[in-house]
């Protein structure tokens, strides 16, 4: 490559020559847009793609995820087959091993969601998977999980490859480069100040790899990104693979903690090992480029010793290169790919713990974002803003030793590591502790899961029914019957006020704003292209203020959407930190409530359902809302922080004469399921529009305007893509799990976005996106579920009190 004096201007400036930065830079060019750059320290590859093991799997924790890594493949395989510039791939297919039941049905389920992104993959015994790969010992094992595309590629190769193409479409690439600032003029642009001159561009992408936070800093955040060593070896040749006329497969084995791949006629062995080390804490040496850490495989001897019962012929094997070097780690191991949270045009593509074989999708992905404002899938999993103000360096580095640890064990449903714990709580959390509250995270809020009825009792983490439920439905039954309190940490709050807020907020919903003081709604919000972007419970509460009630995880999400439409006269003030919310739901809520605040009127009359008003419980004055999530009657009372402990006792205190009990997250999802309440992030996703979701109730076509009306109307004149249905499934053991497979007629037409048991009803039920053409209800479906197929069918969303006669009694 030849450089040449670079531009003053562009349209975006990526800072990082690895495979995150080229590949952003690359599908920046595909999506058209030309007149953009890269700027890089040193070299390209010379931070840890240089050093990358470059595995590359079609394996992924979710849909997007195996839809990315898909689109890295088939990118690969395109660029490998240029004759002119050809790249070392080797695709030898792989496996994941299994040693036990549980991991068993991971692998099922993996495999079974993977095939609604239109992925092939199975689960092969334990006897296939010595005959695919005859070096492996498979005493103990169960089977594995087999990816036929599973590979290994020239990570330099491939970096190189997409800085080309490129720049032969018009984009330049500056090496040896380093960028020492960046401001920002008065109109939002950018100026990255670099060494050979200042660019000055609309948008910058931080793609630094494990000198991420020192482009960080310079845009005055700091990310939730730490660097550990990570170490493998190469062998000598081995004459047993000399023996073959084929590659082996790769391994990945969670029971001895380590992979393994062919490198020529040797083998490359990775470990993770429990005694693992962070780089880079204390700053990084500005020479440490194209560098490695020091060799240290005592501290793997742990690992050694089951590697070589597994591969027995490495025992005899020479080992003749050590390679050390930082990959990064996040909070939950996944990147963060996406805006930068609260600045406008910054985005980053960080944090890549297995960058070579995810960051082919990366790119495309973080260029659509930029591009278009959204990607073809929804990529929350990947978004910055997941993260919050709690995710500091010292929590990051905790998690990220947690995750390291845990390489190849993968999350089962409902588990909760401990690693960081206690990162945000409410005055309520040791009071819920001695009740026996097992815990859960929201944003970084502890949140009760369900009161165990015996100190010792264990939430199994599985796949299938556990005796969980047993506890649920105890909880559920007594809250019908009687009354529960639930105290919900960390719900996202803002009250947004000043002149023009009523004309700023109806612009940014779909529907119906509440008019009228103390009359609250569910709103929904858009995005530019007329897909489902946020809910939003709304409640006015004086002429020009409202309070915003939206999920935990919502909070940096909705903070950044609104600020970038809101009008300079409007204020929004963050409360999520300051207020909690404590919902009393059964039939004996309101008469437990007016007992506790005599000279407050709790009437159906007087505070009728989908209403606010402030009340008194003793002597705390709280935000009371009667609205519902349980199908129950119920009011949500939106209580200060420093007033939590008093209302929490006064309520439990009274609560005795009315045989007061407890419930958790847990009991919430199960009753919100049968009363058709969607999650988001789960049911309600960039990928569809308010419509295809159901949600044609909250949707005013005859407002003049709102963000994303003209995409919407649109939308609708093509017809819907997939729609939202609620199903019941024949199945005894499990519940579904989102990407479960929805098929009809043994032709799959949809997948799973939640699912669970709803103990009112008594039956398991699923949500799914499928063909319209087998939405309506009645219709018979298949459900895959751990490998199985389960008949279901299509159900009236609303099987528990569909005229919601409970929650207005």
């Amino acid at each position: 490559m030849t450089d040449k004096e670079i531009r003053s201007q562009a349209r975006v400036v990526v800072i990082g020559g690895g495979i995150a930065g080229c590949s952003t830079l690359y599908h920046l060019t595909r999506e058209g847009w030309n007149d953009v750059v890269l700027v890089e320290r040193d070299e390209l590859t010379s931070g840890s793609t240089w050093h990358a093991a470059a595995q590359v799997t079609q394996f992924g924790g979710n849909q997007t995820m195996v839809a990315l890594k898909r689109h890295s493949i088939d990118l690969y395989r395109e660029l490998a087959s240029d004759p002119e510039n050809p790249i070392s791939y080797h695709i030898t297919g792989g496996m994941r091993l299994a040693h036990t039941p549980a991991q068993v049905d991971t692998y099922k389920h993996y495999v079974g969601m993977a095939a609604g992104m239109g992925v092939e993959m199975e689960f092969i015994d334990a006897q296939e998977v010595g005959r695919r790969h005859p070096l492996i010992n498979t005493t103990g094992l169960l089977g594995a999980w087999w990816d036929p595309l599973d590979g290994d590629i020239d990570p330099a190769g491939i970096t190189f490859a997409m800085a080309r193409k490129a720049r032969e479409a018009g984009a330049e690439v500056y090496r040896f480069n380093p960028v020492e600032s960046i401001t920002r003029k008065a109109n939002g642009e950018f100026i990255v100040h670099s060494r050979q001159g200042d660019i000055t561009c609309e948008k910058v992408v931080n793609a630094t790899g494990y000198r991420v936070n020192e482009v960080g800093n310079m845009l005055g955040v700091t990310h939730p990104v730490t660097s550990m060593e990570h170490m493998y070896f190469l062998t000598d040749t081995m004459p047993e693979l000399e023996a073959l006329d084929f590659r082996v497969p790769i391994i990945r084995d969670p029971g001895d903690d380590f992979y393994s791949r062919q490198e020529k006629l040797g083998l490359l062995v990775g470990v993770y090992e429990q005694g693992c080390q962070t780089f880079g804490m204390d700053g990084i040496d500005p020479d440490f480029t194209q560098a490695l850490c020091p060799s240290d495989l005592d501290r793997c001897l742990d690992n050694m010793e089951r590697i070589f019962e597994r591969l027995p012929s490495l025992a005899e094997a020479g080992i003749h290169t050590v390679i050390n070097g930082p990959i990064t780690y996040t909070i939950d191991g996944a990147p963060l790919i996406g805006p930068v949270p609260g600045i406008e045009n910054a985005y980053c593509a960080i944090g890549l713990r297995a960058g070579i074989g995810e960051s082919g999708g990366h790119g495309k992905l973080l260029a659509e974002i930029i591009v278009h404002g959204e990607c073809e899938w929804d990529t929350w999993f990947l978004d910055p803003r997941r993260f919050t103000q709690y995710a500091n360096t010292e929590h990051t580095c905790l998690k990220a030793i947690e995750d390291y640890q845990n390489e190849f064990h993968y999350h089962m449903p409902h588990e909760y590591r401990p690693a960081a714990r206690l990162a945000r709580t409410t005055p309520l959390y040791p009071v819920l502790d001695r009740m026996q509250a097992e815990w859960g995270l929201v944003n970084g809020w502890e949140r009760a899961l369900f009161f165990k009825p015996e100190p010792d009792f264990v939430d199994e983490h599985s796949y299938r029914f556990t005796p969980t439920e047993a506890v649920i439905e105890k909880e559920i039954e007594h809250l019908r019957q009687n009354v529960g309190l639930m105290e919900v940490s960390g719900f996202n709050r803002y009250e947004i006020s000043g002149a023009g807020v009523t004309e700023f907020l109806d612009r940014m919903v779909c529907g119906r704003l509440p008019t009228e003081i103390g009359k609250l709604g569910l709103c929904y919000l858009l995005t530019e292209k007329g897909n489902v972007l946020s809910e939003a419970t709304l409640v006015k509460l004086g002429k020009d203020r409202y309070w915003w009630g939206s999920a935990a995880a919502a909070e940096w999400h909705d903070r950044d959407w609104l600020n970038r439409f809101k009008p300079d006269t409007v204020t929004l003030t963050e409360m999520a930190a300051t207020h909690t919310i404590l919902v009393v739901a059964g039939p004996k809520s309101r008469t437990l409530l007016q007992s506790v605040s005599p000279r407050c009127d709790w009437s159906a009359q007087a505070f009728p359902w989908l209403r606010a008003r402030s009340m008194f419980i003793g002597h705390a004055e709280v935000i009371a809302m009667s609205v519902s999530f349980s199908g129950e009657l119920a009011y949500e009372l939106h209580v200060p922080n420093e007033q939590l402990y008093l209302v929490w006792q006064i309520i439990s205190d009274a609560g005795r004469e009315f045989d007061l009990g407890y419930f958790g997250l847990y009991a919430t999802e199960s009753m919100r399921l049968e009363k058709g309440y969607l999650h988001w992030k789960a049911d309600l996703i960039y990928e569809h529009n308010p419509l295809e979701a159901g949600l044609d109730r909250f949707v005013k076509l005859d407002k003049p305007d709102f963000i994303g009306k003209a995409a919407l109307l649109r939308q609708i004149e093509r017809g819907p893509r997939k729609l939202l249905v609620s199903m019941t499934v024949d199945c005894d053991i499990a519940p579904a799990h989102g990407g479960d497979p929805v098929y009809a007629d043994g032709q799959q037409v949809g997948s799973v976005t939640s699912a669970g048991y709803g103990h009112r009803v008594k039956r398991n039920i699923a949500y799914a996106y499928i063909e319209p053409q087998s939405a309506a209800i009645g219709t018979p479906l298949t459900i895959g579920i751990l490998g199985e197929e389960y008949p279901a069918e299509v159900v009236s969303p609303i099987l528990y009190d569909p005229e919601n006669e409970r929650v207005r009694v």
